[in-house]
């Protein structure tokens, strides 16, 4: 069996750690690939950090496309091929006429889960403006959602499956940048990227609202490295590219701001 207590030494989603576990333990005792719900992307990155150490099981995640948040974790025997394709997803079109009710992500999601679905049933949902949207739903719910969602906000909607590869994906408003800091401090790199006071951004780490790989850092002093990605809630999210020491010492770090 896995080591448990191991596994979740110091994890901050505990309960969704905890069902991964279970889920790889029934994959090593039924030799089988077993496929998990979808889960965000801090629960991603910890399962991935915690389960690419052991050697009892692997590990293949996969949400419909490269850049999908939500995503399902499949989890097999190493003696098992695994691949993402072995990861059951289907998508579906909600068409409608949203030119004069105009309908966010939280009126496509709102919609779906007052069918009385829960949200670990859903992937990525993709807003295409005032022609309705597009999810990534756990194969077994189609049918039920093609039937039973027939409206968004006041704008009746025709629900239908659609292939994975007709999904409109629009790929993320980009910002390059270089900043100079005297450290690799998260307060100091991060209110560079974002445009925002140093000390504001402290404020907001100190108050939890900022994460490095997904994981939350409340301490402003944090370190941060070339590759991390650092989302600030309602901000959106910042790479740290490659860095380079100046003549006198001081850090001069690429840096690209999704928008």
């Amino acid at each position: 069996m896995l080591p448990r207590e191991t596994l979740l030494k110091g994890i901050e989603n505990r309960e969704e750690m905890s069902r991964i576990i279970d889920q790889g333990e029934m994959a090593i005792k039924t030799w089988e690939v077993v496929v998990s719900d979808f889960f965000p992307p801090p629960v991603i990155a910890e399962v991935e950090s915690a389960f690419n150490q052991l050697t009892e099981v692997e590990i293949a995640v996969w949400g419909g496309y490269p850049q999908a948040e939500r995503q399902r974790i499949a989890i097999a025997r190493p003696e098992i091929p695994l691949e993402q394709s072995q990861i059951p997803l289907a998508a579906l079109d909600m068409a409608g006429n949203f030119l004069f009710d105009p309908a966010s992500h939280r009126d496509f999601l709102g919609s779906i889960l007052g069918t009385g679905i829960v949200r670990e049933k859903i992937g990525d949902i993709i807003v295409l403006g005032e022609r309705g949207g597009q999810v990534i739903v756990v194969p077994e719910l189609v049918e039920f959602l093609e039937t039973s969602l027939t409206q968004v906000r006041s704008v009746p909607v025709k629900t239908q499956r659609i292939d994975l590869s007709e999904l409109k994906i629009r790929p993320p408003k980009t910002k390059e940048m270089t900043t100079v800091e005297a450290s690799m401090r998260l307060d100091a790199i991060a209110s560079a990227g974002f445009g925002m006071s140093r000390s504001k951004m402290a404020d907001t780490i100190n108050q939890g609202n900022v994460r490095v790989n997904w994981k939350e850092i409340t301490q402003a002093s944090y370190n941060v490295n070339s590759g991390d990605l650092i989302t600030v809630r309602g901000k959106g999210r910042l790479e740290v590219g490659e860095v380079a020491v100046t003549k006198k010492q001081r850090y001069r770090i690429q840096l690209t701001r999704f928008q």
